[in-house]
């Protein structure tokens, strides 16, 4: 049965003064529809996402909204000029009936709905954006980068309201993990024209890899018959002149065709060298802890790191992250315990604020700034890894052209200031590498050439990040923090830190993983004052954190039990293999999957309840 269309952009043509960002671009979201739209930084994917929005209005071309259709777009920089608070921003389009939706929101997302937009930060208002969005539960939601300055557990709490909405939603996301869990279909923009595929972005690799394959198979192909042609024109030409012009014609044709056609844009010529070896301990902690006030951010944590460890650091918003970071690197002191920093260290630090380049330099000056962002003159050369570039050639590697070198900083995307921040880290050798939420705004390619590089790196890494795959594909150690004061070191990244602690799940209520069994690096978990009894209640063999999983699973049980009764159901169809052999497929693999987890959370929840029992 076709769905219906809830928004059709037809022909659509936009320019911003210069070369055109789209011409003739067509597209279609349907009832249900569940999109990654995904491209390089400076495609245009924010852009073509408010003009489906209708926030920016095309040049040529038509915009039809089905009917009785509503839409929310959440953007990543959303005006809140005229709001006292995040909260009266985020119900400012509900009725006073319907502002409890937005307090709903706010839980999971973790804001303060009461918090002055005057001192919320950027990451606050954002989320207060997602709020706003999430509880007007429009037709079709739009949403721009959702997941940046969102924990992992926010995160989570997010794709399960995505899950099982009914509404149709586009994503641009960095996020692999998110948008493999979420999206059906991918709207992929290259060089201005939009591809649309009915499989979600895990399959999005494989199929841009054989369109790239078959645009190089046609090019050259082309090259070769415009060099037959070509030869034929030198050798004969001067015998034939008259009667065949058509045929002289027809090789200009084609070198028009090939000039017309747009080169797909490399990737950043991303480099690292290594410094001088360090020495082979990079930092030791022991003991330290660390508190603000009346709060505590960390106790009696240790940690050893050696060189060429890749370390990443795992937790909700405000749980310490960076305050740890900042203690292991040496530029904040703990209140107890000791840190030692090894020899011959060499740190590059990618900060979460971005605040080694000034937003009112241009691009020039921020790369031939100094360590104290002072500009130095009008040097026209960086010292790029011991050899002298010229500015603008350094730029170009890393895919700003001649006229964003004089442009403004403040004028790049979130994802070009982020690619400038790492031109201007990897122009000098490092052995240490500080790297916090370095993943925000980069673009899927640009993230895999840098874990491709971090991998490679020789010397250590320090990670803060709240992507998923990028953890797991780059860290070797995992300091999960709590926020309740306690760190805990796990080998691997942030699958098997899953796998450590035995709950795939983050909970609301935090409770302490357990350490590596045997590790040399896990700190000692904090003792805990004992539970008051009540005096008639049975003893329980229960842990903490088991309780808590034994009062969790019964409605996980029902979750997977209801998805599992849903595949059957499309399963039972005699046609849909014949009909639809892909979603027949995925529809198995996913039954099977949840078949499994079924299985494994009902034992554990008879084991579980066995101890609870017992005397």
């Amino acid at each position: 049965m076709a769905r219906a269309p809830v928004l059709q952009l037809t022909d659509i043509s936009l320019t911003f003064g210069g070369d055109p960002v789209f011409d003739g671009l067509s597209l279609v979201v349907q009832e249900g529809d569940r999109v990654a739209l995904v491209g390089r930084n400076g495609s245009g994917k924010s852009t073509l996402m408010k003009v489906m929005a209708g926030l920016v209005e095309q040049d040529h071309g038509s915009r039809v909204l089905g009917p009785g259709i509503t839409v929310g777009y959440m953007e990543q920089e959303p005006d809140m000029s005229g709001f006292a608070t995040l909260g009266e921003f985020a119900a400012s389009e509900l009725d006073a009936a319907e502002s409890y939706k937005v307090d709903m929101v706010a839980e999971g997302l973790k804001f303060d709905p009461m918090s002055p937009v005057e001192t919320a930060s950027g990451g606050e208002r954002r989320r207060a954006a997602l709020a706003k969005l999430l509880a007007e539960a429009p037709s079709l939601m739009l949403l721009d980068e959702p997941t940046n300055h969102l924990d992992i557990e926010a995160i989570a709490w997010l794709e399960e309201e995505l899950r099982t909405t009914k509404a149709a939603y586009v994503i641009i996301s960095h996020d692999r993990a998110f948008l493999n869990h979420l999206t059906r279909a991918t709207l992929w923009i290259d060089r201005g024209e939009v591809r649309r595929q009915e499989q979600g972005f895990a399959d999005f690799e494989a199929w841009r890899d054989k369109i790239w394959e078959e645009e190089d198979q046609q090019r050259h192909k082309l090259n070769r018959k415009i060099k037959a042609e070509a030869r034929w024109a030198v050798e004969g030409i001067s015998a034939r002149r008259k009667r065949n012009m058509g045929r002289v014609r027809a090789l200009q044709d084609l070198r028009a065709e090939r000039a017309s056609q747009i080169r797909r844009q490399g990737t950043a010529a991303m480099e690292l060298e290594v410094a001088e070896k360090s020495g082979k301990r990079v930092v030791e902690a022991e003991g330290i802890g660390k508190s603000f006030g009346d709060r505590t951010i960390l106790k009696n944590f240790s940690i050893k790191i050696g060189r060429g460890d890749r370390v990443a650091f795992v937790g909700p918003n405000g749980a310490g992250k960076t305050t740890l970071l900042n203690m292991l690197t040496g530029e904040l002191e703990p209140d107890e315990g000791t840190i030692r920093l090894g020899t011959k260290l060499e740190m590059a630090v990618f900060d979460q604020t971005r605040s080694n380049i000034r937003e009112d330099l241009n691009l020039w000056e921020a790369m031939t700034s100094d360590k104290d962002m002072r500009v130095s003159g009008k040097a026209d050369q960086i010292m790029v890894r011991g050899t002298p570039k010229h500015v603008v050639g350094y730029l170009k590697e890393f895919l700003f052209n001649d006229a964003q070198a004089r442009a403004p900083v403040a004028s790049l995307s979130g994802g070009e200031k982020a690619r400038l921040l790492l031109a201007k880290i990897m122009a000098k050798p490092s052995n240490v590498l500080v790297l916090d939420e370095p993943t925000n705004d980069l673009d899927i390619e640009t993230l895999d050439l840098l874990q491709e590089i971090l991998t490679d790196f020789e010397g250590t890494v320090l990670l803060v990040s709240h992507d998923r795959d990028f953890i797991d594909r780059v860290a070797t150690q995992t300091v999960a923090m709590t926020g309740d004061g306690t760190a805990t070191v796990y080998a691997g990244g942030w699958s098997d830190y899953l796998d450590q602690r035995g709950d795939a799940t983050f909970s609301t209520e935090r409770s302490a993983p357990k350490p590596v069994k045997g590790s040399k690096t896990a700190a000692k978990p904090a003792e805990k004052a004992p539970e008051p009894k009540a005096p008639t209640a049975k003893k329980s063999g229960l842990s903490f954190t088991e309780k808590h999983r034994l009062e969790a699973l019964p409605a996980e049980i029902e979750r997977l039990e209801a998805e599992i009764a849903k595949l059957g159901e499309l399963l039972a169809d005699p046609e849909l293999f014949t009909r639809e052999p892909v979603k027949f497929s995925k529809a198995t693999e996913m039954l099977t999957e949840r078949q499994t987890a079924l299985d494994a959370a009902e034992e554990e929840w008879l084991m579980l309840e066995e101890k609870n029992s017992a005397p």
